[in-house]
């Protein structure tokens, strides 16, 4: 039997929709359902051909995280945000939610819940009596694998975008979503995707389409039907059509570089090294106002994060102190230290984690609940110090070579 997939005869595919894919692979019928993460339609045809094939496997587009989300809405409420903080976690987790707010606020448009065409398959799979297979690679994994590929440049457009769909205020009717499964109009959104930020589409389409087709091909059973984002069709198509790949790679993170770990602890010694070459060289007073350069400037720059951030007056007074000193010290963050003060003085109230899922919709929402509010004052205020960094680093140095 071929390695390779083929399409089977027309009759096979009379029932399934349009946005169906039939595969031969080894003696074996792969049927790929394209959908749109928040689309009516798409929750009708994903139930329709689960139905229809009954297959001994269902594999979906989420990872164990991602399905949990989906099985259990109310678990916002149970959110440790003190636990988020101290892990480092606060940004990652800023991240999803301005990710999710995007989805949630055109799902609540098309009165369709993201991610509702999934959840119908998990329990159409249920309802038929399938086995259920996850197969997309952890988030967190693939999150911070195109992190660590982007430039301080990629980095920036990436966050202005993602704000930028949260402030945005256009609204898509059901036309408009629908016509995103369209192969043509798909084309041209992942090459200007690919032109713009070859990192995302690496990490965030290559890698998983690779990744999910080979959990696919692992899957049991004779008749597999897998539900695909439709971007995601065409990639893993050709990944199902190729040799095995291997997996391990795919779900590593990548150690930060020699390089990079030397500018980790190399910036802070140079910084410690300007700060007192002057009592070393007889000249304690410029090494004072040195000192008091990093100081005032490092520290006000994430004061002035924590403030927009529209910080607790104390939070502000903490990142001011704070960031002079964790700046010295890669394994801390002045964002880290107001984030955790924030979360003390106002600490997030059941109703704040229960209106969570509605307050990331909205910017105003973003900056109004208390638990969004901690998650942006880590932000903004590790944004400020790094900023203070650089700016009172190049300070300093300009003054020690004068």
């Amino acid at each position: 039997m071929s390695h390779f997939p083929t399409a089977p005869d027309c009759g096979a595919e009379a029932s399934l929709p349009e946005t169906a894919r039939v595969l031969e692979l080894e003696g074996r019928r792969i049927v790929l359902v394209g959908t749109a993460h928040v689309s009516r339609r798409s929750v009708e045809e994903v139930r329709q051909v689960i139905e229809t094939e009954r297959p001994e496997t269902v594999c979906v587009e989420l990872d164990e995280q991602r399905l949990q989300t989906l099985l259990d809405p109310e678990q916002w409420k149970r959110t440790d945000v003190f636990a988020v903080v101290r892990q480092g976690k606060a940004l990652f987790l800023l991240t999803s939610l301005l990710m999710a707010s995007i989805q949630r606020r055109i799902g609540r448009q098309l009165g369709v819940q993201p991610g509702a065409e999934l959840q119908e398959a998990v329990e159409a799979a249920r309802d038929v009596g399938s086995h259920l297979e996850l197969v997309d690679r952890d988030i967190r994994v693939t999150l911070r694998r195109a992190w660590n590929r982007f430039g301080l440049w990629e980095r920036l457009k990436v966050s202005v975008q993602i704000l930028g769909g949260v402030l945005s205020a256009e609204e898509l009717d059901a036309e408009a979503v629908e016509a995103l499964k369209q192969n043509e109009t798909l084309g041209d959104a992942m090459e200007l995707l690919a032109r713009e930020f070859p990192g995302v589409k690496d990490v965030l389409i290559d890698e998983r389409d690779r990744y999910m087709a080979e959990k696919i091909r692992r899957a049991p059973g004779r008749t597999v039907v897998a539900v695909l984002g439709m971007g995601h069709l065409p990639g893993v198509t050709a990944a199902l059509s190729a040799s095995d790949t291997n997996l391990e790679p795919l779900e590593q993170t990548p150690q930060p570089s020699r390089w990079t770990r030397w500018l980790q602890w190399g910036i802070p010694a140079a910084i410690v090294a300007m700060l007192a070459a002057g009592f070393f060289t007889g000249d304690a007073g410029n090494s004072w106002e040195n000192i008091g350069i990093w100081f005032f400037v490092n520290g006000g720059l994430a004061a002035v994060g924590a403030a927009l951030a529209f910080g607790h007056p104390v939070t502000v007074l903490s990142a001011f102190l704070a960031a002079p000193l964790t700046s010295l010290n890669p394994m801390v963050a002045a964002g880290w230290v107001a984030g955790l003060v924030q979360a003390v003085i106002k600490r997030p109230q059941v109703g704040d984690l229960e209106s969570l899922p509605d307050a990331i919709t909205s910017l105003r929402g973003f900056w109004n609940n208390a638990v969004t509010r901690i998650l942006l004052v880590v932000a903004f205020a590790n944004l400020g110090s790094m900023l203070g960094t650089f700016l009172a680093g190049g300070w300093i140095a300009t003054r020690l070579v004068q």
